[in-house]
């Protein structure tokens, strides 16, 4: 019988969850939901001193964001912490671990002399074969796995293919700490035992921790899960990932306007691909799925790429939808609701300020004119348009427009006409309508925003810029 997959994401919440750790989740995820197995989360806390609970909250709800719910209930390693030492102390009483009493300072020492000899710098086994004797009574030691010094541990990965380590490169890894405190070697290892993890899907950074890590199961006689190891994300310019290049939090990501499907949809085509296929929504994405399509050379970020992915799914989006949505983000950015008014006007144009926009800060900012009544400040490029000639050709055009049913095919005939009867182009007229209608020299059809804002707020707005002198 098949085993049911299951596989985790554990993330150490010592910081915000950043794109790296989004797709290292979202591959996870879609492994979990394309085999119909079990994705499971783990908050890796053991480091009592970097880790907040803000960080957690971070990664709790930048995962929610996203979409990638989990299984079942949040395992918190610190709180593990005694069934670690159980395994430790198993180890030790088979004799596949030992007591280490080597101080601080002879360990510097073994060191000092490692670099001055050219030798690599490794704990070099001095207690793996000493029984403690009265010297070392209520002395402080750690436990130590006792690994095998010979041969090789191969690690077969599904990504990265079959890696070998040479055991004598491996040193006898600390499992508990002087304190008594589990390490974060031994915690991980015991931690997806007892979860039935089947696969660990993770970043390459952890791939030297696989050979370890196997050397412990091995001295358990655990089963061993499938490792796969992702090569890591860096910059468009091939250095490693930074704040400069877009490692920030996913849910700066969320404020900064781009919408959570569309960030699926790019994170999965950084590092994986199907064909030449771009745009991905999620449900073809669990179809597809697989590692066998996720490449060993690192990906590279993008802002332009997620920027068009974004686009493309915004304008697919239900308009009303993307009303809420905008609606969501003005409260959170801004701290104000939009009210029935500016909602009803925002639906009304959407699918014209949709068009225009990549994220959905460009489109809540292209659709400031439309919250509250009164003339909107115009911006530098609606400024320059708004030049003494221009106010002229709007002073002469009020009247027209005041005895005009309001109409969009009427009030286009009558803009039309007005432009034809002074030799103008319709540009010549429109442009400064739009600046003074909307603050801005780009809008949605300009003679639906006559529609939209209503016969008294539009003459209004356009008299401001058309005064009798």
């Amino acid at each position: 019988m098949t085993q049911t997959p299951v596989l985790r994401f554990a993330p150490s919440p010592t910081g915000y969850l950043h794109i790296g750790g989004a797709r290292t989740a979202l591959f996870n995820w879609l492994y979990a939901r394309h085999t119909g197995g079990v994705f499971r989360l783990r908050i890796e806390d053991t480091d009592r001193a970097r880790s907040t609970p803000e960080a957690i909250a971070a990664i709790l709800n930048g995962l929610k964001w996203l979409g990638l719910n989990w299984d079942g209930e949040t395992i918190y390693q610190f709180a593990r912490a005694e069934r670690h030492r159980e395994v430790a102390l198993q180890l030790l009483t088979q004799g596949r671990a030992y007591r280490c009493f080597a101080t601080p300072e002879e360990l510097d020492a073994m060191r000092a002399e490692q670099r001055a000899t050219g030798k690599p710098i490794r704990y070099d086994g001095r207690w793996r074969d000493r029984e403690p004797g009265p010297a070392e009574a209520g002395k402080p030691f750690v436990v130590r796995l006792k690994a095998r010094n010979e041969g090789e541990t191969v690690v077969h990965d599904v990504i990265q293919g079959d890696v070998q380590f040479a055991n004598d490169q491996l040193d006898d890894m600390i499992l508990l700490r002087s304190d008594g405190t589990p390490t974060y070697m031994l915690a991980v290892v015991v931690d997806d035992y007892d979860m039935g993890i089947t696969h660990v899907i993770r970043g390459d950074d952890h791939l030297n921790n696989a050979a370890r890590q196997l050397q412990i199961i091995e001295a358990m006689g655990w089963p061993v899960p499938v490792y796969g190891h992702l090569p890591l994300i860096h910059g468009h310019d091939g250095a490693k990932l930074s704040k400069r290049h877009g490692a920030l939090a996913v849910e700066a990501w969320r404020d900064m306007g781009y919408l959570p499907e569309a960030m699926r949809n790019y994170l999965l085509r950084l590092g994986w691909s199907h064909g030449n296929d771009e745009i991905i929504p999620t449900a073809q994405a669990i179809k597809w799925f697989n590692f066998e399509n996720i490449g060993r050379s690192p990906a590279r970020f993008d802002t332009k790429k997620l920027d068009s992915i974004n686009a493309q799914y915004m304008r697919d989006m239900d308009n009303a939808e993307l009303a809420r949505l905008t609606g969501e983000l003005h409260q959170r950015l801004r701290g104000q609701a939009l009210d029935a008014v500016a909602m009803t006007r925002l639906m009304a144009l959407m699918g014209g300020l949709k068009e225009r926009a990549k994220t959905l800060v460009e489109l809540m900012d292209a659709a400031d004119f439309l919250y509250r009544d009164g003339v909107p400040a115009p911006d530098a490029a609606a400024e320059k348009l708004l030049t003494a000639d221009a106010r002229a050709v709007l002073r002469a055009l009020l009247p027209l427009l005041e005895t005009c049913p309001w109409h969009a095919d009427q009030l286009e005939s009558v803009v039309r006409q007005f432009a034809d009867d002074r030799s103008l182009k319709l540009g010549k007229v429109a442009q400064p309508l739009r600046a003074a209608l909307t603050g801005r020299a780009a809008s949605p059809p300009i003679f639906d925003v006559l529609i939209v804002l209503g016969r008294d707020e539009s003459l209004r707005r356009i008299g401001a810029y058309a005064p009798d002198n």
